[in-house]
């Protein structure tokens, strides 16, 4: 029997692979799977869950019904079969966090405490080193891009530290802000120059401060990310950065105020075709989650991992109502021995 390697996205987003007990499809069956998600329409919009579960619906309608196939793969699935994407190109999701909008979803349960522990070793670690990631936060899933010394090398933590990119962003928002170059870039090609393991996905940040009519100040981020794997990452990836938002605000002095989220290309695995109907016709679970954080610290640094939660988010009811689900990633793969899904997925 052939033995089962799990990518870091898998790990990541509580997704075992399937490939064992699906058939790789022809591009012409591919196509034909799409032709029939206007069956699934009909609970595409529901008045209850959260603002995440209406635009994981309404994107996944738009990419059966409008996607466009690729022609040539960079990736294949575990059993070596091309792995093609139906894509849109240009999409933005945004949420009013004054009115407990949360990109958050139920349509099924989703773990965060670990893609936290990500977001603090990139941005306020400022590391690419894996020991630290794995001995602080338990994550092994990076050790795909190991470049051989234990490090992922220039690229996303490493390029925060050179660039002093959370310092300088600080910084400039207490000292000018109404300043409007409040940004945050990931994507320095001279980084690139040096050995790196991945050009990071979700690769710029852009922040306003906005004094509100209601005589408040507010702080509201927008997200830039060039690629998004909308299933099994699409929701992970915007719930990271909320988080960004609420402890950079925090740290500002301001309210949590305006997210939105800008991606170049999102798309939709073929072997997650099915899976994404199913996704479409399930009802979500009517909840506010949100987020909280210790109310004792306000310094960015001084956070831990247990002092950031997402309160008001039924995970218990959530997978008996709308379960896990499995996806087949399209990925370079990693052996994975010694991981346990179970332990990953607990909160």
């Amino acid at each position: 029997m052939a033995k089962i390697i799990e990518t870091k996205e898998q790990k990541l987003f509580g997704v075992l692979p399937v490939w064992m007990t699906i058939k790789t499809k022809s591009e012409e069956n591919v196509k034909c799977q799409c032709t029939t998600s206007s069956e699934a329409q009909s609970s595409s919009l529901t008045p209850e869950g959260t603002k995440g579960d209406r635009y994981t619906k309404e994107l996944i309608t738009r990419i059966l019904d409008e996607g466009c196939l690729d022609k040539w793969p960079s990736s294949t699935y575990g059993d070596g079969a091309p792995a093609h994407t139906f894509s849109l190109n240009h999409v933005m999701t945004t949420y009013d966090l004054t009115k407990g909008e949360m990109p958050l979803i139920t349509l099924r349960p989703i773990a965060v405490k670990f893609a936290i522990g990500e977001l603090l070793w990139i941005y306020q670690d400022q590391s690419n080193n894996l020991d630290l990631l794995k001995d602080k936060y338990g994550i092994t899933w990076w050790d795909e891009w190991d470049i051989g010394d234990r490090t992922i090398g220039a690229t996303y933590g490493e390029t925060v530290r050179r660039h002093k990119l959370v310092d300088n962003l600080l910084k400039d928002i207490k000292e000018n802000p109404d300043g409007r170059r409040h940004i945050i870039s990931m994507w320095q090609v001279d980084d690139y120059k040096d050995k790196h393991g991945l050009k990071p996905c979700a690769y710029q940040t852009a922040w306003n401060v906005r004094h509100g009519k209601d005589g408040k100040d507010y702080l509201d981020m927008c997200l830039f990310q060039r690629s998004s794997d909308f299933m099994a990452a699409g929701c992970i990836n915007q719930v990271q950065y909320l988080v960004f938002l609420h402890l950079v605000a925090r740290h500002c002095g301001y309210i949590p105020g305006r997210f939105s989220w800008f991606v170049q290309n999102i798309q939709i695995y073929d072997r997650h075709i099915e899976l994404a109907k199913e996704l479409i016709a399930r009802e979500p679970v009517k909840c506010r989650p949100e987020i909280w954080l210790n109310p004792e610290k306000t310094n960015f640094y001084d956070f831990t991992i247990d002092d950031i939660k997402i309160k008001n988010y039924p995970r218990k009811e959530i997978s008996e109502k709308n379960p896990q689900m499995r996806f087949d990633l399209g990925h370079q793969n990693v052996d994975t021995d010694g991981f346990s899904l179970e332990e990953f997925l607990s909160e």
